[in-house]
């Protein structure tokens, strides 16, 4: 299992700041199928599933059993399907569909559910968070009702749910704080018992390396030095160095610049900042030396990304 080091994912956490929105409670029963198309960039899909049985259909890919207690995220907000256990079944029972606020309850009509859903997307706020978003797989799944995962996780998940069905006041906000926590904790899992093959989620298992990661995402644009990041690791230079190469491949100031490059990309796609100051954001002296970097990285100039994001897509 791996470790992550010390408590980077809370000096993640502000950096993360993600929104939870819960849109529905679902309670199926019968045949149903439930289609999620993809999100924008920034958001992502989760499921968390209270009661019954379910599979979830993603295209390209087998489809997944799961059942209570499991807690499904889609990091990238991609298009899946989630429906009912019997996937011979073609017509979709109809569904009364009632409003309590923002949130939705759906019930399928003439037979008693068997399954609940909780459903809902999470909104990320800042641009650092795409780093650890695009670590992560297209799907997690954790299955909640095995031990030791049951202990820290049905707190939360007999907290949302109760808020929901009570509806008292605050209620919503209660159940997405909780949701928002909820998150926190799946990303904890995922580093902590996974053996990731990303760089950036194997130099947050370590200590040394996590600490120079955290102080560089926190400050990307500042006037990084060797000497710098191993003050901050309290390390040596020699030491933080081998410490990235053997977790990353690649010395720490390399990795910097391609953690500004990464940001740089994200801001290009979803801000309206010109050219010239998403450079400087980057750290870049000039925008003609931005520019080269960017085409090393991903075969393309900052200015095609910029118009292929303004270009509209086909009908």
């Amino acid at each position: 299992m791996t470790e992550i080091g010390e408590d980077a994912l809370s000096g993640l956490a502000p950096l993360l700041r993600v929104r939870p929105q819960l849109d529905d409670v679902c309670r199926f029963g019968g045949t149903w199928a439930a289609v999620h198309e993809p999100e924008p960039a920034g958001q992502a899909y989760f499921h968390i599933i209270t009661h019954g049985r379910a599979i979830l259909q993603r295209p390209g890919d087998a489809s997944l059993p799961v059942e209570a207690g499991d807690i499904l995220l889609l990091p990238r907000g991609t298009a899946h399907t989630m429906r009912g256990p019997d996937l011979s079944a073609q017509a979709s029972l109809p569904v009364l569909v009632h409003n309590q606020g923002s949130l939705r309850f759906k019930t399928s009509l003439g037979v008693e559910p068997e399954v609940e859903l909780l459903c809902g997307r999470l909104r990320f706020e800042v641009a650092p968070q795409n780093l650890i978003v695009s670590a992560l797989p297209d799907l997690l799944v954790l299955r909640v009702g095995e031990q030791p995962l049951s202990v820290r996780f049905h707190p939360l998940l007999v907290g949302i749910r109760e808020e929901l069905a009570e509806a008292r006041a605050g209620a919503l906000a209660i159940a997405e704080n909780l949701a928002s926590a909820l998150f926190m904790l799946m990303l904890r899992t995922h580093l902590e018992g996974s053996a990731p093959t990303d760089g950036l989620l194997r130099l947050l298992g370590q200590r040394i390396t996590a600490q120079a990661v955290l102080a560089m995402v926190r400050d990307p644009v500042r006037a990084w030095t060797l000497d710098d990041l191993a003050a901050v690791a309290a390390a040596s230079r020699a030491t933080l160095v081998r410490a990235f190469r053997k977790a990353a491949g690649v010395p720490p100031l390399e990795f910097l610049s391609e953690l500004r490059l990464g940001l740089a990309r994200h801001r290009l796609r979803t801000a309206s900042a010109s050219l010239d100051e998403i450079a400087a954001e980057a750290g870049y002296q000039s925008p003609g030396a931005f520019s080269r970097a960017f085409l090393r990285k991903y075969g393309v100039r900052p200015g095609r990304v910029r118009q292929e994001t303004l270009s509209p897509g086909p009908d």
